[in-house]
């Protein structure tokens, strides 16, 4: 996605100036409209923008406080205190750096005449463009207590499911660390011990010996070189990325990795389907909607299927026919995408198809462990096989040979 500035008119008529990703200008123009901007300039960021220091420094807004955000302007709106005492009043009780800078401003913006989505639109690094639109939305309505309900809800089921993908991953992440810890601790301290004693022999080492002692040498001898080029090769995967082929690449690579690959694929589908049935229950045009969901999405290559379809709806196409284009969904939640479309609730019928998605990732989150525990266990049994080769076969051999010089 590339970096567009942009400066408009905000819902009273004044001013408004800021940066937004999008995949393309007239994505980045519905953004600015859902958000309640009418665009007047749009043109690509120049590289050199105004550093933001807290962003460089500060700790970034969790979803954990953002969560706690939304709950209480909830509360805090239902019970008919005025948005401006709201504000004033959590920016003082949030334990966060940044969420009390990005509250502190929204209360200037709120005191100079700005409307609540106006002013978070200043605060992309805290808001993303679709917390903006469903606040934008409860205010044209009246509901804005709705949309931070639905916020509270949708957030809470995104935490929930990371919290649960984290869990899943905690034990092979922790066996690998362990064999990587292991591996060093071999070349670097054990098998120089075994190498000096096999050279006093002066004998013909078997294969696994000397690819041993190879791996050893390479440790010991060559280990700032090893840090170096680890260093430098996470540095340049990091750089490749950034970069927006690069990133598409990765977001679509992560969708083939053996078994966490189609957990991940449901979940970001999962995303999908209850952001964008948040977005049309609360009346966001459809094309507009689409734009903000694929953003929601977090994965690159998911972004530019979603788009595609934005471009076949504004086309005229039905939703059903650039859905199953996408090659996105499975059938079923195609033929949930079509009595949907037929009975005009498909927003209703893009949450079954959430809860769906939600309950096969927590289906296979269960059983993860079991499918990765024979990966990793054959990984530590080639492990021990050439250790086992590589130290006892020549022990044996000088064994033999002692037997024999008898």
């Amino acid at each position: 996605m590339a970096n567009y500035q942009y400066r408009g008119r905000g819902a009273r008529g004044e001013e408004v100036k800021g940066y937004l990703e999008a995949a393309s200008e007239s994505a980045a123009a519905d953004q600015l409209l859902a958000r309640g901007v009418i665009p007047i300039e749009l043109q690509h960021a120049k590289e050199t923008k105004e550093i933001n220091f807290s962003s460089l420094f500060g700790r970034k807004v969790s979803l954990d406080e953002l969560q706690i955000f939304t709950r209480q302007m909830y509360s805090l709106t239902r019970s008919g205190i005025p948005i401006l005492r709201a504000i004033a009043g959590l920016s003082e009780t949030t334990h966060s750096q940044r969420m009390k800078l990005a509250l502190n401003n929204i209360s200037e913006q709120l005191v100079s005449g700005r409307p609540l989505s106006s002013a978070m639109n200043h605060h992309p690094d805290v808001f993303d463009a679709l917390f903006v639109s469903m606040i934008h939305v409860g205010e044209n309505t009246g509901k804005l207590e709705d949309a931070f309900i639905q916020l509270s809800g949708y957030i809470e089921r995104e935490q929930e499911t990371r919290r649960r993908i984290k869990s899943a991953m905690r034990y092979p992440m922790f066996v690998l660390f362990a064999i990587a810890i292991a591996m060093v601790v071999l070349n670097i301290m054990v098998i120089p011990k075994f190498t000096a004693m096999f050279s006093r022999f002066g004998a013909e080492l078997p294969w696994a010996t000397q690819l041993l002692i190879a791996t050893s040498n390479l440790f010991v001898n060559y280990w700032p070189l090893m840090l170096l080029g680890l260093g430098g090769g996470l540095v340049g995967i990091r750089y490749w990325h950034k970069t927006e082929r690069g990133e598409k690449q990765w977001d679509r690579w992560k969708l083939r990795i053996p078994v966490v690959g189609s957990i991940i694929e449901r979940s970001t589908l999962s995303r999908y389907c209850r952001s964008f049935s948040m977005m049309l229950s609360a009346g966001v045009p459809m094309t507009q909607a689409l734009s903000l969901v694929a953003d929601a999405v977090d994965n690159a290559y998911m972004h530019d299927r979603i788009v595609g379809m934005r471009r076949g709806i504004e086309s005229g196409e039905a939703m059903l026919r650039v859905s199953a284009q996408s090659q996105l969904f499975t059938p079923l939640v195609l033929q949930m995408v079509a009595v949907g479309e037929e009975t005009g609730q498909i927003d209703q019928l893009l949450n079954d198809a959430a809860d769906f998605y939600e309950g096969e990732v927590d289906y296979d989150l269960k059983n993860v462990t079991a499918k990765l525990e024979p990966i990793l266990i054959g990984i530590v049994a080639v492990i021990v096989l050439v250790l086992a080769l590589g130290i006892y076969l020549p022990m044996w051999d000088m064994l033999n040979a002692v037997k024999g010089g008898k």
